[in-house]
């Protein structure tokens, strides 16, 4: 099956989860190259003063306020681009939400609404997508997690939905390459990224706030996989070594990271500075939103090798290879270290509550 993707600038793209964090670079990466938009989100008021942006940029969007957990707000979604633009090119599926919390404390309603989002969300992204790209051909971007490997302690419920995101998309891409359908699909997964994720994340812990688990990641240079994985043809794309890593060290040495992950968990993702004054989940409703990054502090990493490599292996693979080998025995190394007993992992708990 061959498929050919038009250039970015000749695209119309349907992105949710627009109006902050990822989806928000994304939104401005895309309007950069003169891409046609149409930005997704809950929040009708944050997406009109960003598709604005966008038009100002020297591109064209289009604001639709919508919540991806309906299958009918997705077909308007479509719609609403078929009208505007005659139809679309690329269909990214990027919006999700995120709880904090032990898989006991979280209620099931709550364990119930993350899936629409994170999970049906994307499925039904996908089917309204794959009808309508079915018959000239074009691509599916889903936005899963280095989670989607790895289930992190106090993000269960995120770390399962990202878990069945990436079983959908495999399964898709199969069904569709068997099926000779010209439509792609293209998976990414970050590690850490400093968007307002932790303030918009509904937690259930003690502390005042939650904060990601070091490195973290620049959201632009998420946006700028995203953006080559509309135009070029990749199964996944990873942003950040760091969490690719632990990937790895799961994988390998699946019961040394669930001790390192157990004595560390709670001190790399609890805080006692709540971020931004207000501090609101959207796990329900859309909060106030606009922001790419998080207000925490700690920075994040601007450039990022590992993914070099990735959208351009030629040149950068086999450095990117010799540093991934390095890192992974580093850290398998320091895994490797006689596990504290009990009483010092409770005592250490302790501590960090």
């Amino acid at each position: 099956m061959t498929v050919r993707l038009k250039p970015v600038e000749e695209q119309v793209v349907v992105l949710t989860g627009a109006s902050s964090g990822i989806g928000l670079a994304t939104a401005r990466a895309l309007a950069d190259r003169g891409a046609k938009l149409v930005l997704v989100s809950r929040s009708e008021a944050a997406l009109q003063e960003i598709a604005r942006d966008c038009e100002a940029k020297g591109g064209r969007a289009i604001a639709v306020a919508a919540d991806v957990g309906s299958y009918d707000d997705m077909e308007r979604v479509a719609e609403s681009a078929v009208r505007e633009f005659g139809g679309f090119d690329t269909w990214v599926n990027n919006a999700g939400v995120a709880i904090f919390g032990t898989v006991e404390q979280i209620p099931l309603e709550d364990h119930r609404r993350l899936f629409d989002t994170n999970y049906f969300g994307v499925l039904h992204g996908c089917l309204v997508a794959t009808r309508h790209l079915r018959q000239h051909g074009g691509k599916i971007i889903n936005m899963g997690s280095v989670l989607s490997d790895r289930a992190d302690i106090l993000q269960g419920p995120y770390s399962a939905s990202k878990h069945a995101v990436k079983g959908l998309t495999d399964a898709l891409r199969m069904e569709l390459e068997e099926a000779g359908t010209p439509i792609l699909v293209t998976l990414i997964k970050p590690s850490a990224i400093d968007t307002p994720y932790m303030e918009h994340a509904r937690s259930y812990l003690d502390s005042p706030g939650t904060k990601n688990p070091p490195p973290s990641y620049d959201p632009d240079l998420v946006a700028r996989a995203i953006v080559f994985a509309c135009e070029n043809d990749r199964r996944d794309i990873v942003i950040g070594f760091g969490g690719w890593a632990l990937s790895m060290m799961g994988a390998l040495a699946p019961r040394l990271t669930d001790y390192a992950m157990e004595a560390g968990g709670r001190i790399l993702q609890e805080t006692s500075d709540p971020g931004r004054t207000e501090r609101r989940d959207n796990l329900y409703a859309p909060r106030e939103d606009g922001a790419e990054r998080s207000s925490l502090p700690g920075g994040s990493r601007k450039t990022s090798l590992f993914l070099e490599a990735q959208l351009h292996p030629a040149s950068l693979l086999p450095g990117a290879a010799l540093a991934a080998a390095a890192g992974v025995g580093f850290a398998a190394l320091r895994m490797l270290r006689p596990r504290p007993s009990s009483s010092h992992q409770r005592s250490a708990k302790s501590r960090s509550r």
